[in-house]
């Protein structure tokens, strides 16, 4: 029992932060439809009496009127009702405690004094353009936060719904606003962006690292164990071409050769999988067709190339993600596609750089693991994040594959660190 429970929990939690403006939103709508006409009535209904337009009112008025106070003074939302002029007419004890003032100091005051000033002439404004619209009542703000001033001089968020009502018996327009304070939804919206920013960050330095411990690993393993490993071979030749060796001895050394040459192929591949030198030696291109060339040959699967950004000089970070969201889009596509061809397209549109992967395989929804989070597909979402791009996933039953990334092109440019195309850099003299 206490595994639904916790899921029920859960979901809700998550959902707090999302939804919360939205229940705010509908609650006000809902409940406002009521209390904001009974508020306009209930002073439709005084400003009947004290103009005594009829020579006396119906036995139900009082009653009617009684009825409407008191939904409008137990309502939780507060209410403010405004004549054509937006002096206060009536402010209900909800409305006290919102704003810490006496409903007695509010009456007759222009509503602007509840308004931080920097919003006062917009409200006013806003106001007058919705009497003359003719729609009863809606939402105010729409998806902006609208913020109010406390007697104290405080600010806070709410949301509101206005409605108007014109009195029959010539006391102009009222407008009647339902409001509630929505603070703790805002700062838990904030809490929660917040969050994401720095998961979103923690990520991207994850990324880092791991990038930078691969390329470390991968320079030793290519500089260091392979120089060593060069440097064994050549004493074994040594030995072999020394005076005196027999020939089971000079067979034996060949056999270490031959495991020492295969060693040494071993690592280089561990190496270039890691990290290859290329991309920092020769840049992204020349490294994207060693890897499209290598895929070819491990899986037998053909990668058709159309890359018209040679010219394009990267970033190091910039010719980093790109290289591994290749790289991890045609993992994905050994492992899972069971395609036969992939088209691999590089080019610039605009100020953009456009990147896309597509394979002729089954498409993700008969892949046996559609119903599984696919890491792949979030590394290649953070990576493309954290330099401003969008991603972009197609697929359906029998059509294959594609992920397709923007990039903004600026946030791909080159520093002075890195290059992609030397032929086209002046080299610099040795310092």
């Amino acid at each position: 029992m206490s595994g639904p429970r916790r899921n029920t929990a859960s979901q809700t939690a998550s959902q707090r932060g999302t939804a919360g403006r939205t229940r705010v939103t509908g609650m006000v709508g809902l409940a406002g439809a009521l209390l904001l006409t009974a508020s306009a009535a209930l002073m439709a209904l005084r400003r009947k009496d004290t103009k005594a337009t009829k020579a006396a009112p119906k036995p139900s008025s009082p009653l009617d009127e009684a009825r409407l106070l008191g939904i409008i003074r137990s309502s939780m939302e507060a209410i403010i009702t405004i004549d054509e002029t937006q002096r206060i007419v009536m402010f209900n004890p909800a409305a006290e405690r919102l704003f810490g003032c006496p409903a007695a100091d509010a009456l007759g005051t222009s509503l602007s004094r509840f308004l931080p000033e920097r919003f006062r002439a917009g409200h006013a404004a806003h106001v007058r353009q919705f009497g003359v619209t003719g729609v009863s009542d809606r939402q105010m703000g729409g998806r902006r936060i609208l913020y109010g001033l406390r007697a104290n001089g405080d600010e806070f968020p709410f949301e509101a719904s206005i409605s108007q009502f014109d009195d029959d018996h010539g006391g102009g327009k009222l407008y009647t606003v339902m409001l509630r304070d929505i603070s703790a939804q805002v700062d838990a919206e904030r809490l929660l962006q917040r969050s994401h920013e720095e998961l979103r960050e923690l990520s991207a330095n994850l990324l880092n690292v791991r990038e930078e411990e691969k390329s470390r690993i991968a320079r030793e393993l290519h500089d260091d164990l392979g120089q060593q490993l060069t440097a064994l071979k050549m004493d074994i030749s040594s030995l072999e071409l020394r005076a005196g060796t027999d020939a089971e001895a000079r067979t034996q050394l060949r056999g270490m050769q031959r495991l020492i040459d295969t060693t040494v192929a071993s690592m280089r591949r561990i190496a270039a999988d890691l990290r290859p030198v290329m991309l920092d030696d020769l840049g992204l291109v020349p490294a994207i067709d060693w890897l499209a060339n290598d895929f070819t040959n491990r899986y037998g699967i053909d990668v058709e190339r159309r890359i018209d950004a040679r010219h394009t000089i990267f970033s190091r970070d910039g010719a980093t993600a790109l290289f591994r969201i290749v790289q991890e889009a045609l993992t994905n596509v050994a492992r899972h596609a069971q395609a036969g061809r992939v088209d691999l397209a590089l080019y610039l549109e605009d100020d953009r750089c456009i990147l896309r992967i597509a394979d002729d395989g089954i498409g993700v929804h008969e892949r046996a693991d559609a119903g599984r989070k696919s890491f792949g597909l979030i590394g290649i979402r953070e990576r493309v994040h954290g330099l401003g791009g969008s991603v972009s996933i197609e697929s359906g039953i029998g059509q294959g594959f594609t992920v397709t990334v923007t990039f903004p092109l600026a946030t791909l440019q080159q520093d002075d660190n890195f290059f992609d195309n030397p032929e086209n850099t002046e080299e610099e003299p040795l310092q």
